[in-house]
């Protein structure tokens, strides 16, 4: 008498499927959890959260490390300013590298070697800090928001990421846009662009971090201006206030308000300040690389 083998998945892809949850879940826990310590400790007490063993949720709940960051005056300006610079400093990045990157993959561009060993020997070598600032004073960008978005205009690494994404992408299409009558523009911004939507997204997400975090710039040009203060910035001068217990900055008395808080409880609040909005964006982003991908499918 034969015996039936029963139908179903094997064993061993069960056990397999529980391998790779376990992983996963892992994983994910690994990730959070520093996010979630962080949030947890910039909300609760920092007389409490200096005797530590604080998780995920706040042992003693309180707002008041966010009510020192945004009691501090120039907070709202350096918000203004950093969104500003981020949304056209993303643009212009953009427009920029995409642009020259189309020039470079145009086989009939006779000096594309040229600029493109060029642009790939920015990426090793550097003239310095004492030449960068001396070429900024010389073009009198000190104490003007264009220091903010012209030195970072275009990036070779971002043009080359851009490039190999239209290189991959069927010449046809271009040769096909000629014959109908399309100037070299119109290739660029009608069939380029919508084709290279997911390497477009990730320097987006470059150029965005890279303008959202940036500090120092303003701290070494426009440290006195403070029209064109930096979020980052500032809460870089909150920290150091918080840390030294120090006079207060533009004439505002924070030292009582300050020794009540733990420098360590400003710090973790601060963070999320700063992690949030990236955080808000990009999902958005993730959702543009998606759509890139299908726009990008080309049949042969």
């Amino acid at each position: 008498m034969k015996i039936k083998k029963i139908s179903g998945t094997p064993w061993s892809d069960h056990i397999f499927d529980l391998v790779v949850y376990f992983a996963i879940t892992v994983v994910t826990i690994a990730t959070l959890y520093p996010f979630l310590n962080v949030l947890a400790i910039s909300f609760n007490d920092s007389t409490d959260s200096v005797k530590g063993g604080i998780t995920i949720f706040p042992r003693v709940f309180t707002f008041k490390n966010y009510e020192t960051i945004f009691a501090y005056s120039g907070l709202m300006t350096g918000l203004k300013i950093s969104v500003l610079r981020t949304i056209i400093g993303t643009l212009l990045g953009l427009i920029s590298a995409s642009m020259l990157a189309f020039t470079l993959s145009r086989v009939e561009f006779q000096a594309r070697k040229f600029v493109s060993t060029f642009l790939a020997l920015t990426m090793y070598v550097s003239g310095g800090l004492i030449p960068f600032y001396i070429l900024i004073k010389n073009l009198d960008m000190i104490g003007t928001f264009g220091v903010y978005v012209l030195p970072s205009l275009v990036s070779a690494f971002n043009v080359f990421i851009i490039r190999s994404f239209i290189d991959g992408l069927p010449y046809a299409l271009q040769e096909s846009a000629k014959l109908d009558g399309a100037n070299d523009f119109t290739i660029y911004w009608r069939i380029i662009l919508p084709l290279t939507k997911p390497a477009l997204a990730t320097i987006a997400l470059f150029l965005a971090v890279g303008q959202w975090n940036a500090w120092f710039d303003t701290y070494l040009f426009n440290g006195s201006k403070d029209y064109l203060t930096t979020l980052q910035f500032e809460l870089m001068k909150v920290i150091q206030s918080t840390t030294t217990n120090a006079e207060s900055f533009r004439g505002r008395n924070m030292t009582q308000v300050m020794a009540q808080i733990s420098p360590e409880s400003v710090k973790m609040a601060i963070t999320i300040v700063v992690t949030v909005p990236i955080l808000v964006v990009y999902p958005f982003l993730q959702r543009y690389f998606i759509k890139g991908m299908t726009l990008g499918a080309v049949k042969s």
